[in-house]
């Protein structure tokens, strides 16, 4: 099931970078440091913005200085960062101004992860810094393409997370849904899913569009 269109939109964590371990382990100390049970933050975590995740299971706390002082904490663990098989060499591919990330995340701990497993930062990248309103609301995929001077009909979302992948939708793009945090029916709402991104191939006809296949079908 080939995918043609004029950019890539990424989400991060998930896509890009493996930072399942690191963000769990960040949640679940806060979870405890703030007596709440980390099921609930467990359930809604992936792919939302953090404030709104503390805004939802502890409505009783500053959400915003919450997550500031979980940003200050965001180096922890950085061995537990990777960069997913195939991710560098798929961005490499990539024309300049062919593609950006939207993440969930705010911009110092996406920049920072970025810079510490070796993937490039873009200079269109969107993060909860640039929206009001986290996904699964479109803002965040509507604003990346908007940055890239294109359409979301003319984009390609790839995202780990339900959330994700309704905002893809949402923002009137085709998603292609990444089953390494998320069991493959969890995502079932995108119009494809692979198990991660080094199964995908791109591509690239000059001045022309981008053509995102699997692997496998080749």
């Amino acid at each position: 099931m080939p995918f043609s269109c004029r950019a890539l939109l990424f989400d991060l964590d998930g896509v890009l970078v493996d930072s399942e371990a690191a963000v769990r382990q960040r949640w679940r100390e806060w979870a405890e440091l703030r007596d709440v049970p980390f099921g609930e933050v467990e359930a809604v975590y992936h792919g939302r913005p953090a404030f709104e995740v503390i805004r939802e299971v502890a409505p009783h706390l500053d959400a915003d200085a919450e997550t500031d002082r979980m940003s200050d904490t965001i180096a922890a663990a950085p061995e537990k960062l990777r960069a997913f098989e195939g991710a560098r060499a798929l961005l490499d591919r990539l024309p300049d101004g062919r593609w950006t990330i939207a993440t969930s995340g705010r911009r110092r701990t996406a920049t920072n992860r970025l810079s510490h497993v070796g993937l490039p930062i873009p200079d269109t990248l969107v993060t909860a810094d640039d929206v009001e309103r986290g996904k699964p609301h479109p803002q965040s995929y509507r604003l990346a393409a908007e940055r890239l001077g294109v359409g979301p009909e003319d984009c390609v979302v790839l995202e780990d997370a339900p959330a994700g992948v309704e905002a893809g939708r949402r923002a009137g793009a085709a998603v292609i849904g990444v089953a390494t945090a998320s069991p493959l029916e969890a995502l079932s709402a995108a119009d494809l899913v692979v198990r991660e991104i080094g199964e995908l191939d791109v591509e690239v006809e000059a001045n022309g569009p981008l053509h995102v296949r699997p692997r496998r079908e080749q």
